[in-house]
């Protein structure tokens, strides 16, 4: 590829997710105005599940927003006081909005018990058109990132979330029409159940999942013991310990360990062999960050290897 070409290439590229990154952003502010039109419709109305419906899609701005952050802070390199990066921010940002999400749904729960035992009279014609106006601008913003969706990770997360804000519309405007012809004022509290349900099933997987990370948890598809198992096959180490599997966040997984050769043997052997662990590590768990110390006959009593959580001793 000539120098040319490579230019191009490179100015395409940062086209295309700058183009992205304007989709997301497009899409976070549509969606905060659904929300604040949602809450005073709700508010108006008296309908409990349009605030919850409203609640539901702040909780995937936000996840859009963490979305188009990634974006921005994936060009930010390390510095020497955040050593690995600012990734974590992003986590940091998910369980925040996990858990507000969650608070949020228990106390709609707690509004709705009240509206099942002393049911309100709600204004069904504007539930119903504060309802339609989010269920238009979610099919927009699912259609803005149609295109990108197969391309970019991020913007594929933000598409799902879009087609569940879209899912929990359609089921609130089920409850607006029933209620405008039929007066069934319960149907309000059970949407808000089953919407704020559907909120905590989703949201629950990401607040373990953050909370597994920043506690350096080992990843749940990362067995320990067939990664012991695996290196320890290599006809040049005698074992490997000390082992610590985790996230960095969302996609880079790091592992660091002690490994013990069996034979003593120059310093670029040893090399080689590192780099088949390394190699291995890579190939057959998609592990992207390895550090490995070398040892010959190194840390005494390390025969039984013992797993302890995510640490292998």
């Amino acid at each position: 590829m000539s120098k040319k070409n490579k230019a191009t290439w490179g100015h395409h590229h940062t086209h295309t997710e700058n183009l992205r990154g304007k989709k997301l952003l497009w899409v976070t502010l549509l969606n905060f105005s659904i929300s604040l039109v949602q809450v005073a419709g709700g508010i108006i109305s008296n309908s409990l599940s349009l605030i919850s419906d409203a609640i539901h899609n702040l909780g995937d701005t936000s996840a859009i927003f963490i979305a188009f952050l990634a974006g921005k802070h994936a060009a930010k390199k390390p510095d020497a006081q955040k050593t690995f990066g600012y990734k974590r921010a992003e986590i940091l940002a998910a369980l925040f909005n996990g858990v507000v999400l969650i608070a949020i749904c228990i106390f709609l729960f707690v509004e709705a018990y009240k509206r099942f035992v002393d049911p309100q009279p709600i204004k069904g014609r504007i539930m119903l058109t504060v309802a339609i106006f989010g269920l238009l601008a979610n099919l927009i913003s699912v259609l803005v990132l149609q295109k990108d969706k197969s391309h970019n990770l991020n913007i594929r997360a933000a598409y799902l979330h879009l087609l569940g804000d879209t899912l929990s519309s359609v089921a609130v405007i089920a409850g607006g029409i029933a209620i405008l012809f039929w007066q069934v004022y319960w149907l309000d509290p059970l949407v808000t159940v089953a919407v704020g349900v559907y909120i905590i099933y989703h949201t629950w997987g990401v607040v373990r999942q953050t909370v597994d990370i920043l506690m350096q948890a080992t990843p749940r598809h990362i067995d320990l013991q067939k990664i012991q198992q695996s290196v320890e096959t290599l006809p040049q180490v005698e074992n490997i310990h000390h082992l610590h599997v985790w996230q960095m966040d969302d996609e880079q997984i790091h592992l660091e360990a002690h490994l013990n050769i069996s034979h003593n043997v120059p310093l670029s052997d040893a090399q080689a062999v590192r780099h088949k662990v390394e190699t291995l590590l890579k190939n057959k768990f998609g592990i992207s960050h390895i550090t490995l110390q070398i040892e010959y006959k190194g840390c005494e009593n390390n025969d039984e290897l013992i797993s302890r959580g995510g640490e292998i001793t």
